[in-house]
Order: C-alpha cells, then sequence, then structure tokens
C-alpha cells in the first residue's frame, strides 16, 4: 500500500503543479483507526497529506456532484463504476475530472474486526495480506481475508473501469466467487419466511439516514423521506414508513448500484442494507445482462427500452 501512497502522492502533486486540476480528492488518515477522511487539497504540497490502505472505503464519487471545477479524483473499482454513473446521469462531464485510478484488493470491515476485539483499537498496520490490529496491552495478527468488507470479498470488478492513469497494476479478477448467494437463499423462501426475514433485518432501524446519505447514488434535489407535498413517508418509526423508506431507496438505486458498500459501512446499527439492492442488481444482470457503470457509452437498463424487453409483468 506504501507504493499506492507514493504514487497518489506524486500524481496529486504533479496536477496541480501543472495546473490540470483545481483540486484533488483522495483520503487522508483518520482520527481514530479504520476511519480514513476524505481530503480535498488545492496546493502541491498539501498531496503529502494523502494515503491509501485498506481503509479507504468511502465512496468518493460523493464528492463530484455537481461541481464545476478541474476535480483529480482517487477511483478503486466500485468508485470509478460511480464516476461513469455520475456521467450518464449528467451529475459532472468526463473533461472535468482527471481520475487515479487504484486496483483494489478490497476493504477491511471494521464492523468485523472491532467485533473480534474486546479491547480500544488504537493502531492498525498492514504489511502485505497481514493486518496486526494493536492496543493497550495487546496486540494480533489477522489475515486481510477474514475481515474484508462482504461486498469487496464477492467483488468482480476490482480495478477502475474508467481512469486517466494508474497507481499500480491492474490486479486479478476475482472468479468463481457469487455475490448473488444470500440473494439466492431469500429467493428459496416461502412468501411467509421472506416477510419475516425482511422484518428483522430492518427492526432495528433507527431512521437516521446514514444510508441514504452515504450512497453516492441519492442526489436528489429533495429526498422522497423529506417530501411534504404530498407526505410520501411519515417521520414516526412506525413499521409500515420504515418500510417504505427501505424499499423505495432501493428501487431508486436500481440499474444504479456498484454495490460499493458505503450504505452498510454507514450503518449505525449494522443492517445488511445491501439485501435490498443486491436483489435489484440480480435481476437487472439476468433480465437485461445490465452491470451499473461498466461503460459510458450505454445508457442503464430502466433508462431505455429495447423490443425484446422482457414483459412477462404484463398481465
Amino acid at each position: 500500500m506504501t507504493a499506492y501512497t507514493d504514487k497518489i502522492r506524486q500524481i496529486a502533486s504533479k496536477l496541480l503543479t501543472e495546473g490540470k486540476v483545481d483540486m484533488v480528492i483522495g483520503f487522508r488518515k483518520g482520527s481514530i483507526p479504520m476511519m480514513n477522511q476524505p481530503l480535498f487539497i488545492k496546493t502541491p504540497g498539501e498531496a503529502q497529506e494523502l494515503i491509501w490502505d485498506s481503509h479507504c472505503a468511502l465512496n468518493l464519487a460523493n464528492y463530484v456532484t455537481n461541481r464545476k471545477e478541474k476535480i483529480g479524483i482517487v477511483a478503486k473499482g466500485c468508485d470509478s463504476r460511480n464516476l461513469v454513473t455520475h456521467i450518464i446521469e449528467n451529475k459532472i462531464t468526463r473533461e472535468q475530472l482527471h481520475i487515479i485510478g487504484v486496483p483494489c484488493t478490497g476493504m477491511v470491515d471494521r464492523h468485523k474486526v472491532s467485533a473480534m476485539i474486546e479491547a480500544e483499537i488504537t493502531a492498525i498496520e498492514e504489511s502485505g495480506d497481514s493486518i496486526k490490529i494493536s492496543g493497550n496491552g495487546f496486540s494480533k495478527e489477522l489475515k486481510k481475508t477474514e475481515v474484508l468488507q462482504e461486498n469487496c470479498a464477492g467483488c468482480t470488478h476490482r480495478n477502475p473501469v474508467i481512469y486517466d492513469e494508474l497507481v499500480g497494476e491492474l490486479v486479478p479478477e476475482q472468479s468463481g466467487v457469487d455475490p448473488y448467494a444470500s440473494v439466492r437463499e431469500v429467493e428459496s423462501m416461502s412468501p411467509e419466511e421472506k416477510w419475516n426475514y425482511f422484518e428483522d433485518l430492518i427492526s432495528n432501524c433507527i431512521r437516521c439516514y446514514a444510508c441514504r446519505n452515504a450512497c453516492p447514488l441519492c442526489y436528489c434535489p429533495t429526498c422522497f423521506v423529506d417530501e411534504s407535498r404530498p407526505q410520501w413517508v411519515g417521520k414516526s418509526q412506525d413499521p409500515t414508513d420504515v418500510r417504505t423508506f427501505h424499499l423505495l431507496r432501493a428501487y431508486h438505486c436500481a440499474g444504479r448500484c456498484s454495490d460499493c458498500g458505503a450504505c452498510e459501512r454507514a450503518c449505525p446499527m449494522g443492517i445488511k442494507v445491501r439485501e435490498f439492492t443486491k436483489k435489484l442488481n440480480k435481476d437487472c444482470l439476468e433480465l437485461y445482462g445490465w452491470e451499473a457503470g461498466l461503460t459510458v457509452d450505454a445508457r442503464p437498463a430502466l433508462d431505455t427500452f429495447k423490443a425484446d424487453d422482457p414483459q412477462d409483468f404484463i398481465k
């Protein structure tokens, strides 16, 4: 990861020195372990604050929406797919972006690590595929594969799909993984079992909207949950309102979600929010052969019409 960090700093400094961009968006160390922060830099000297490791899980595509500047941005595979969606949906132009592509081998799930360590974690060090976790009076070494985010463990697009330059060699894409294994389990359930599964899944939702705020696709000027004329969703913890929020938000992401995991990472209650969007991703792939954000040259599955589109739903 040190090599990535050095290259990112070098590229960012050069872009700003040559005036090719007005700012570079990347990451810096967070104030607590496993929580790196987004960083906007505008001078070459600030490039030394940029870093890259397995805790750069935030999706930086969030920060380019409707901006007017020329922007350099650090992007792993899922980030780059969201940048493609931003370009397709006219939230930014390709000419405004200088994409610094980062081949990615996955991000660490801080929830998993915290669940494994009872004491306070004060430091984390990476070395190859090993992660050393330490704190007051303890030290433990883990394999990175043991604590990957679930979306990273099943990711089949680890390399950026669009970039201007890379910080390292492309990594092998994973094969033999089934990103939709949990979806298939739910699909095999009876209607009553499915209902109970999702009721239990969102039972502890506190409607903080962290999943929405972290999602790079949620950039409607006014979210449906905030509309008052008409009011689509109540403000209480009524189970119907909680269901409505999760289901409608998922459908707003249909055909657009890159499965970056930002929603689950942000959720303070540990809700597996991706169980909604993964089902819709699977349907888009099986019905239309569509995966979000792989090309700027095609419209999303639900944004276009073909004469041979499946129409079995029409009765």
